[in-house]
C-alpha cells in the first residue's frame, strides 16, 4: 500500500486499512520480529536473559510499564528502542492536535471536521519517529503541563467564556494519544501530581479542569524510577503502583565481558579518533573491574548505584591521557599503561556518592583505592595469592622479584619515558618476564607490559615493594632493603 497516495479518509478505508490500538501495534509487531528470529531491542546487552523476556511479555501482555532500577542501566534507552516496534506510518485527521484516528475522532476538532467531510476528511501520515514523547519528572511539573489547562489567550481570540471546552489547551498526555509516552524518574513526581495519572491509566481517559470531557486516550506509557529507598526526594503512591501492568527490574553487567562490550560499543568514536593508541585486553579489564569494586565498596554509598557510565567516560579518558603523554613524548604511537589510569580519577569522583565515612576519607583518595583494588582483583585471578609470610622451605613465586629490587634499588617509571624507554626499564626486570612465561604464557608481546605493572603495583599493595608517586610517575624499591642498607 502506497501510503503517499491515500490523501482522504474514505481512500483509506477502500485501501482497506485496519485501525488499531497502539498496544495491539506493539504485540503484533513483537510477535512478527520474535517469529523471525529477530532481536527487538538492540545494542542493550547482559538483558538477554532477565529484562528483555520479562519486558516482551509486558509488550505482549498490552501492559503499562515500569523500569525499575539504579541508574546507568539502560532504562531510558529500553524505553526508546520500543519505537522501532510501532508500524512505520499510522493516519491521522489532519490538523488535529491530538493525532486522532480518522476510524474513531476523540477530539470536538475531528469530530466535526469529520461529521461536516465526511469520506473527504483530509488526513496525513506519522511517522513511528514522532510517535514517542519523554518527561523527565522534576518537581515543579504540573497537572496542566501533563494533562492540560483553560488557555485565556484561546478564549480572547476566539471569543468565547471558560464554559466552552474549545478553550482547552493540551498538556504533553493527550498530545501524545496513539504515541508511547515516557516519564522519567517518575518519584520525583509530586504526588498530587502522580494522582492525576489514575484515570488515564485505568480508565484509558482524562478530565480537564473540571469540564465533562472525556478522551479515551490511546497511550502506551512507559515509566522509569530509580528504588524508592535511593533517597528522600518523593516515591511512587501506591494507587499509582497498583495501575501499572509490569514493574520490571533492570540490574548492572553480571560479568566483566558484558561490562567491556557495553563499554566498547558506547565508545566506539573515541576508540576509530584515536587509532595510533593501543588498549591492552588486561586494561580494559581493569577498568570494568573499577566499577565492580565500587558497587562492593563500603565507602560508597550502594543505594546510589555506580552507573555503567563511570566505565565510559573512563575509558575515554583513559585514552586521552595516553593521547596526551604521547604528544610529550613525541610518541606517534602509543600503548596504555598502568600509570595512565590515574588521569580517570575525573571519571570516579563524580559518578559516586559517599556514605559520611568515604566523605571522611575523601573522594579523590577512594577514587585512587577502587583503581588499586581493581589491578589487585585481576592479578589474583592470574596469578598465586602473595603470601605475607612464607615457612621454610616453600617457594615463593615473587622472591626472585623482590630480591631484585633488593639489589637494584632504584626503579622509576615516569610519564615522560618514550614508549621504547619505557619498555627498556620493564625489561630490566628479568625476574618478571619469567613469571609471565610460567602462569600466563599465552599473552601476547605488547599485552605483556601492562602486566607487569599490574604484578609491580600488587606487590606494592601486598607491602612486597613500595610504591611512591613522583608527580609526573612512579617509583619503586624494595621494602626493607633501604634500611638494611643504612640508606
Amino acid at each position: 500500500m502506497n501510503i503517499e497516495k491515500i490523501k482522504t479518509f474514505g481512500e483509506l478505508k477502500k485501501a482497506g486499512y485496519e485501525p488499531k490500538s497502539i498496544k495491539e501495534e506493539l504485540r503484533r509487531n513483537l510477535l512478527q520480529k520474535i517469529m523471525k528470529k529477530e532481536t527487538p531491542f538492540v545494542g542493550i546487552h547482559g538483558y538477554e536473559l532477565t529484562v528483555i523476556p520479562e519486558l516482551e511479555r509486558a509488550i505482549l501482555s498490552k501492559h503499562n510499564i515500569n523500569l525499575l532500577g539504579l541508574r546507568g542501566q539502560a532504562k531510558t534507552r529500553l524505553a526508546r528502542q520500543m519505537i522501532g516496534l510501532l508500524d512505520e506510518y499510522i493516519p491521522v485527521v489532519e490538523g488535529s492536535e491530538i493525532n486522532d484516528d480518522p476510524f474513531s475522532p476523540i477530539s470536538r476538532f475531528a469530530k466535526n471536521l469529520m461529521h461536516e467531510k465526511g469520506d473527504d476528511t483530509p488526513i496525513s501520515w506519522l511517522h513511528r519517529d514522532d510517535r514517542f514523547s519523554e518527561k523527565l519528572a522534576t518537581p515543579d511539573v504540573t497537572v496542566a503541563d501533563l494533562i492540560g489547562d483553560v488557555d485565556p489567550i484561546k478564549a480572547a481570540n476566539l471569543k468565547l467564556t471558560y464554559a466552552d471546552d474549545r478553550v482547552i489547551h493540551f498538556g504533553m498526555i493527550p498530545r501524545s494519544n496513539r504515541c508511547i509516552f515516557v516519564i522519567n524518574e517518575l518519584p520525583d513526581l509530586q504526588p498530587r501530581i502522580q494522582v492525576a495519572l489514575f484515570n488515564i491509566l485505568q480508565e484509558g481517559d482524562i478530565q480537564i479542569r473540571g469540564f465533562a470531557v472525556r478522551l479515551p486516550l490511546d497511550i502506551q506509557f512507559v515509566f522509569t524510577a530509580n528504588p524508592e529507598d535511593y533517597t528522600n526526594r518523593g516515591s511512587i503512591v501506591t494507587p499509582l503502583k497498583d495501575r501499572i501492568g509490569s514493574q520490571i527490574l533492570t540490574h548492572y553487567p553480571e560479568n566483566i565481558q558484558t561490562a567491556r562490550t557495553i563499554t566498547e560499543q558506547e565508545t566506539a568514536e573515541a576508540i576509530k579518533a584515536k587509532s595510533n593508541i593501543y588498549v591492552p585486553e588486561l586494561a580494559k579489564d581493569v577498568l570494568e573491574q573499577i566499577s565492580f569494586e565500587a558497587r562492593e565498596n563500603d565507602f560508597i554509598d550502594a543505594k546510589s548505584g555506580v552507573s555503567a557510565r563511570l566505565s565510559i567516560t573512563a575509558f575515554e579518558n583513559l585514552l586521552s591521557t595516553a593521547e596526551r603523554r604521547a604528544l610529550h613524548s613525541g610518541d606517534k604511537k602509543t600503548s596504555v599503561r598502568l600509570g595512565d589510569f590515574i588521569g580517570i580519577i575525573p571519571s570516579i569522583t563524580g559518578k559516586v556518592e559517599l556514605v559520611y565515612e568515604g566523605e571522611q576519607e575523601g573522594v579523590s583518595q577512594v577514587a585512587q583505592q577502587l583503581i588499586v583494588d581493581a589491578v589487585n582483583t585481576t592479578f589474583k585471578e592470574r596469578f598465586p595469592k602473595i603470601e605475607k609470610l612464607t615457612k621454610d622451605g616453600d617457594a615463593d613465586p615473587y622472591a626472585e622479584i623482590v630480591a631484585w629490587f633488593f639489589e637494584e634499588n632504584d626503579f622509576e617509571l615516569l610519564d615522560s619515558y618514550t614508549d621504547e624507554e619505557y619498555k627498556n626499564e620493564l625489561d630490566r626486570i628479568i625476574p618478571l618476564q619469567q613469571l609471565i612465561e610460567k602462569y600466563q604464557p599465552e599473552i601476547s608481546k605488547m599485552d605483556s607490559y601492562f602486566l607487569k605493572e599490574v604484578i609491580l603495583w600488587s606487590l606494592a599493595e601486598n607491602k612486597k615493594l613500595s610504591k611512591f608517586s613522583l608527580g609526573n610517575g612512579l617509583h619503586f624499591k624494595d621494602m626493607y632493603g633501604s634500611y638494611i642498607s643504612g640508606l
